[in-house]
């Protein structure tokens, strides 16, 4: 059993308004003291947050002295575009691009088509960057596959391709069984496929919430986790409660099988991630005030 404490990472979304702005913070102040390995901040769809997750990522390394990741996709810009990104991430000390080929402008149930003069996948995107700067750059990985890829040969062909281009990680779609996440581990070795897979673990306590995004990107919802929600549509607080148990159960399995780094997706809300990260052992953070 893998004794030392993990590496953790956690990722945000930017805000849409003032209000959403000053919970975003109090998220990020809250987590900040468990000393995450780095924070990632999402990229609207077709660049749609475009300018707000450059101000939040910009504020985190400026401000907050973070390590910070900054999501790009492919969709809806040029390559001329996204240097251009690249390069005032770069001169504002952004080290770190977390690079996705995105979903297509109509939705995940829309036909992605490349853009015109853009990075066409997202293994072109990385292999721009890596000749753009020296990021770190991580990429995404699909334990139940990517739901256009259709085989597993084409999966792996995909991550393989991002790998080559210079990828330093993969980091997962959620899962809500730590045994997708290890058969998916049994897929990249047989493959051939050498880089770290960092588990993507979903913070979401709104059943309906993660139903809807599950049945969206093709995730498998186990019979015990549908059970442990039924009937509590209106209980907020228990449905929060156990969400943080069931991760946390989760979390400790994957680490008991030697599992050293994850990746939180907090929704911009502290309590769970907090929970989870300090089952999983970090203890820095001195009294913590959960927001309401």
């Amino acid at each position: 059993m893998t004794t030392s404490s993990p590496t953790i990472s956690y990722e945000f979304f930017p805000p849409k308004s003032a209000k959403m702005e000053k919970s975003l913070w109090r998220c990020v102040d809250q987590l900040a003291p468990l000393s995450p390995k780095f924070v990632s901040v999402t990229y609207g769809a077709g660049g749609s947050t475009r300018e707000r997750t450059f101000s939040v990522v910009k504020d985190m390394v400026a401000k907050r002295g973070m390590k910070a990741a900054a999501h790009l996709t492919c969709v809806g810009s040029t390559r001329e575009e996204i240097d251009e990104i690249a390069d005032e991430y770069w001169d504002a000390g952004v080290r770190h691009i977390v690079a996705l080929r995105g979903d297509p402008p109509d939705g995940m149930d829309g036909d992605y088509a490349p853009t015109q003069g853009g990075y066409a996948y997202g293994s072109d995107l990385v292999a721009g960057l890596k000749a753009r700067h020296d990021f770190e750059i991580s990429v995404s990985a699909y334990p139940e596959l990517h739901p256009e890829s259709g085989t597993w040969d084409t999966e792996m062909d995909n991550l393989k391709r991002k790998v080559d281009a210079g990828a330093t990680r993969a980091i997962t779609q959620f899962f809500l069984s730590q045994d997708v996440y290890f058969r998916f581990l049994d897929r990249i070795e047989k493959a051939g496929v050498d880089i770290q897979i960092t588990p993507g673990i979903m913070m979401q306590p709104s059943f309906s919430a993660v139903e809807r995004m599950a049945k969206m990107c093709k995730v498998s919802v186990p019979n015990r986790y549908s059970a442990m929600f039924d009937g509590l549509d209106d209980d907020a607080e228990t449905r929060k409660m156990l969400t943080a148990s069931y991760v946390a159960e989760m979390t400790g399995q994957l680490r008991a099988q030697g599992v050293n780094s994850f990746h939180l997706y907090t929704l911009n809300k502290p309590e769970i991630a907090f929970v989870v990260s300090r089952v999983l052992g970090l203890t820095q953070a001195r009294g913590l005030k959960l927001s309401a």
